[in-house]
């Protein structure tokens, strides 16, 4: 695969939905959202899979993604992720192959242990064991994708028994598959081992194996162990948090809608994915918190060009990734957020994709050549004129002289009328 030093970029919906309202009506929402996001260019929407909490409340994302694929036309849809640890590989597999053909390749399937403890209590698997199944599954799944033969392979938690897919994937030779990255190392390691995509999901924390600077190190130590070239970066997505609006006043103000209870969820409540900033002490009105929240530091509320310069700030630290990812939330109501996103596919998209130039270059030369060309421009509008008032001029006088030429009969004429 060929580098693309043009960003793509999308939104990670978990999705966080604060508890109080309709399910069925935030539901909704999100789906409005992905037809907007399609509707203003952005590549790749992805959602969630969590079952406990009452906050994060898509529970399949496949069949999310299946009614979102009905209402666009053109953006990727993302499972981010399926937690493996929760399903039997051979009908995740089979799952995903079938949505690869409902969206006609518009799928891309994304991995990992699962997130919530409480999921995992519920159905009883130790947290311990989880990465480990991850890996199991994700190395069976894959061996069904990229193989032909029948796969059997039995664990302490499945068993497969000639195993394979009844129908291939819509993609050729497969759809693209990405691991989700946190806190450990295990997602950046299994990228590199199994050849897949990083989605990097937790910028917030710092240091670590997970982290901005270190994560594509981890994936490339593991490709080269399995006797691989260096990965492209160009697979490598990244998250961030953000909200803009055209001055950094509006962009607070919109956020003191919802920011709190999203801090809330993760610095006290059931979220456990580091996400969220820490405030500390007791702000005195939602704006403070607001205000307090974004000098914290890996946020942006603020402007386009606030946005344009934070995801350079990361191109620069990480050495370069594929796309950004804008953490889907509720910081805003909904209104102010589709002005968000609209705002960002106006101003920020095109800054990294390369589109402004050609316009702003035109706009310059066209500019600097006014003296040069206009005038002559300007004699030709005055020629053209000239002419068509000589030309009218010349009809009226022709027309004149034909009235002047014309006999007229005297009345004692013969064959005059009386």
């Amino acid at each position: 695969m060929t580098s693309n030093p043009n960003l793509q970029f999308g939104a990670f919906f978990a999705p966080f939905h604060p508890v109080g309202q309709s399910p069925t009506l935030a539901l909704e929402y999100d789906l409005d959202r992905v037809v907007a996001l399609d509707r203003l260019g952005y590549d790749e929407a992805w959602f969630g899979e969590h079952h406990s909490g009452g906050y994060e409340i898509i529970p399949c994302p496949e069949i999310f993604i299946a009614a979102a694929a009905e209402r666009t036309k053109h953006i990727k849809l993302g499972t981010g992720v399926v937690s493996l640890p929760y399903h039997h590989p051979w009908l995740v597999a089979d799952r995903l192959v079938l949505l690869d053909h409902l969206t006609r390749g518009r799928m891309i399937f994304g991995a990992g242990p699962g997130a919530l403890p409480t999921d995992a209590y519920v159905m009883g698997i130790d947290p311990v064991e989880q990465r480990r199944m991850m890996e199991e599954s994700l190395d069976v799944i894959l061996d069904l994708l990229r193989g032909e033969e029948p796969v059997t392979r039995e664990t302490d938690w499945f068993t497969l028994r000639d195993a394979r897919l009844q129908v291939r994937p819509y993609t050729h030779p497969h759809f693209e598959v990405a691991v989700a990255a946190m806190v450990s190392p295990s997602g950046p390691r299994l990228a590199g081992k199994y050849d897949t995509s990083l989605l990097s999901l937790s910028l917030s924390v710092a240091g670590g194996f997970a982290a901005l600077g270190t994560a594509w190190q981890v994936v490339e130590e593991q490709a080269a162990k399995a006797g691989r070239p260096a990965p492209d970066r160009s697979t490598w997505r990244i998250l961030g948090n953000l909200h803009i609006a055209e001055t950094r006043d509006q962009a607070i103000e919109d956020c003191t809608f919802g920011l709190e209870d999203f801090a809330g969820y993760f610095g006290g409540g059931a979220g456990f994915v580091p996400l969220a900033n820490k405030v500390e002490g007791e702000p005195d009105t939602p704006r403070d918190f607001v205000e307090r929240y974004a000098a914290s530091g890996s946020v942006v509320i603020g402007t386009p060009d606030d946005a344009i310069e934070y995801i350079q700030d990361l191109r620069d630290q990480s050495g370069g990734f594929g796309t950004f990812l804008m953490l889907g939330h509720d910081w805003a109501s909904p209104a102010a957020t589709l002005a968000s996103y609209e705002l960002f596919a106006k101003k920020v998209i095109p800054h990294f994709q390369g589109q402004l130039a050609a316009p702003r270059g035109s706009h310059d030369w066209a500019t600097a050549k006014r003296g040069e060309l206009f005038g002559r421009a300007g004699h030709a509008i005055l020629n053209a004129i000239t002419a068509h008032v000589d030309e009218k001029k010349l009809e009226a006088e022709e027309a004149a002289l034909a009235q002047v030429d014309v006999p007229v009969p005297a009345p004692d004429a013969p064959g005059a009328v009386g």
